[in-house]
């Protein structure tokens, strides 16, 4: 891509499958250096426990689940290399040792919010020497410089106008105002390389001990995976200044390159409701991933992110989440429905496949633009649920079989498709879903799929009464013995009332804990629903 397109690219923050033309703002086709494959570099990670919720960045599930291609994603660790020393003197434990506690439970974290695992992870401590290389290379370009003090600083200037492209930044205005005691030549100026402080983790280098400064570790080991082009570039939105903007510098200086990344996604920060702060630690209004799962789960996290769009800010509450387990009610009942149809144990009307065959095609083009604008994941979450919308319409009970064939293959396609969209972005639906986690889950699937079983075989028996004869015209003796049957029939409904109303019973206690029974007129469906009981679920009468 030329300069002037590349410019505009990094502005806009484009999906794959959609790129700027020269002019900013206009789209054209993506193009990637890799063909179908993706270079991704992701900034962020494990630099705290406990971390809090914040906005995924669309890379991965988004890119699948709208043009099939495959994301090698690489994450950066900065493991140790930020000053930690006082946590890990109070814990009694290495900054090193303290770093992989905060990895682990970083990781751990991202599995429970079922965020897949990058291609590749890269510790900052096991790559210094490729950074003091990296950082030499720089200063023999004549673009960055070492002090008397033993920091290395990026010479913003002698980089010109090439300094600035992502975010507009003029290195030639005014220098920010720097302490007295700072040994850099400009304010703009960054720092590649940190002279040691004392009790401060450091390693030996050309200009004494010291530390990696915050942009060289992205850059050196970027670079060393994927070498002088970067793909796509993902990151909070404050992250495009400094960090990504130090970052095309630094990268573009030592591959002497024109263009290093090609796309830069930046995602929108998460706000408490009725603030304009964003979530975080600092501000003491965040929640962590921990306490926020113990409420809500990960498919409701991420329904309710899909619900906008990942570049802008978006608003946490209650409410929001509690319309994203709307919407995922709503699918997971039409899949479930849909699938009930096929199996014969929903009697519908004869369905219009013509026009359920025309709206999964209109659909699919539908998605396929939405995710090629920029990941307009809310634009094809929209989509999809109109499709739901038109497949419930045509799913119109009936108490008694007209004989009709069912249209089984049009349903299976719709349910197909929606399943492969949501499972590209992390999502599962099922007649069985089943929301804990851990090793326990596919036993209580089991013990209440045998319990369900159970009471379908108790709630038939109570059910299967004789039919009463028809009553023949000027017969006494059939007319007596059809009262009887119908005597027989109320003797019989009279005992087995208390059963039906156990199984009524057993169905309203285990509501309470989220699993909901659903009665058909061949058998019986359940779904764990998280959350208990918040709503009363109307039943079809089969």
């Amino acid at each position: 891509m030329l300069r002037g397109a590349a410019a505009a690219a990094r502005r806009c923050g484009l999906g794959l499958g959609a790129a700027p033309d020269a002019g900013r703002g206009r789209r054209g086709a993506a193009v990637l250096g890799r063909g179908a494959a993706a270079a991704v570099g992701a900034s962020g990670g494990a630099r705290q426990r406990h971390r809090g919720l914040q906005q995924p960045e669309p890379e991965q599930g988004a890119a699948r689940a709208g043009h099939g291609r495959n994301c090698h994603l690489v994450q950066l660790r900065a493991d140790g290399v930020r000053p930690r020393t006082p946590w890990a003197r109070l814990m009694n434990i290495s900054p090193l040792t303290l770093a992989r506690i905060y990895e682990e439970d970083f990781k751990q974290d991202m599995a429970a919010l079922k965020v897949l695992p990058p291609t590749v992870y890269m510790r900052v401590t096991d790559n210094i020497p490729q950074i003091i290389s990296f950082i030499k290379t720089i200063i023999s370009s004549g673009q960055a410089y070492a002090t008397s003090r033993g920091n290395v600083y990026f010479d913003v200037k002698s980089w010109g106008k090439r300094y600035g492209v992502l975010t507009a930044i003029n290195p030639d205005t005014q220098d920010e105002a720097e302490s007295v005691d700072s040994d850099k030549r400009h304010g703009k100026d960054f720092a590649l390389w940190k002279a040691a402080k004392p009790q401060e983790l450091s390693w030996n280098s050309p200009w004494g001990k010291g530390r990696p400064g915050w942009h060289i570790e992205c850059s050196t080991i970027s670079s060393a995976v994927f070498g002088k082009q970067l793909d796509i570039h993902t990151g909070g939105i404050d992250l495009a200044f400094p960090h990504h903007e130090n970052e095309i510098a630094q990268c573009e200086v030592y591959h002497q390159c024109e263009q290093w990344g090609n796309y830069f996604l930046h995602s929108g920060h998460l706000h408490v409701k009725g603030s304009q702060e964003k979530m975080s630690k600092s501000l003491k209004n965040y929640i962590t991933i921990k306490d926020f799962l113990k409420k809500c789960s990960s498919d409701q996290f991420r329904m309710f992110c899909l619900r906008g769009r990942y570049s802008s800010a978006v608003e946490f509450s209650e409410e929001s989440m509690e319309d994203a387990k709307n919407h995922l009610q709503a699918i997971s009942s039409f899949i479930r429905d849909a699938n009930a149809y096929i199996k014969g144990q929903l009697m519908c009307e004869p369905v219009r496949e013509d026009i359920l065959w025309e709206r999964l095609a209109s659909t699919k083009v539908t998605v396929k633009a939405a995710f090629a604008d920029d990941f307009d994941t809310s634009r094809a979450v929209a989509a999809i649920m109109d499709l739901i919308h038109h497949g419930n319409r045509q799913l119109k009970a009936v108490t008694k079989d007209a004989g009709s064939p069912r249209s089984s293959v049009v349903y299976g396609s719709i349910i197909s498709y929606i399943e492969g969209f949501f499972n590209a972005l992390g999502m599962s639906f099922g007649e069985a879903q089943v929301a804990v986690g851990g090793d326990k889950s596919a036993v209580l699937s089991s013990v209440i799929e045998e319990l369900v079983r159970f009471r379908m075989k108790v709630r038939h028996y109570a059910l299967a009464l004789p039919e009463t004869a028809d009553a023949v015209p000027g017969e006494s003796a059939a007319g007596a013995e059809e009262q009887q049957q119908k005597e027989k029939r109320k003797q019989l409904m009279r005992e087995r009332k208390p059963l039906l109303e156990a199984c009524d019973s057993l169905r309203g206690d285990l509501a309470a804990f989220g699993i909901h029974i659903k009665d058909r007129a061949a058998v019986s469906t359940w779904e764990i629903v998280e959350g208990g009981q918040t709503e009363k679920q109307t039943e079809k009468k089969s």
